[in-house]
């Protein structure tokens, strides 16, 4: 049971964001991963377009 207890205490210890500060973060979240979405998009693209080039000469 002091294991409950401790985990409470420490819960209410904890300060938490506010729902304006909640949302902001989680907007930043889905910004990195769309540029990182579509930076890996772009390298897999050239990538794949300058393999198929490679193999073209031959």
């Amino acid at each position: 049971m002091n294991f409950f207890k401790d985990t409470i205490q420490i819960l209410k210890g904890t300060t938490w964001p506010s729902k304006e500060q909640g949302w902001k973060d989680f907007v930043s979240v889905l910004q990195y991963s769309a540029f990182f979405v579509i930076l890996i998009y772009l390298f897999d693209l050239i990538l794949s377009k300058g393999l198929l080039g490679i193999l073209n000469i031959f």
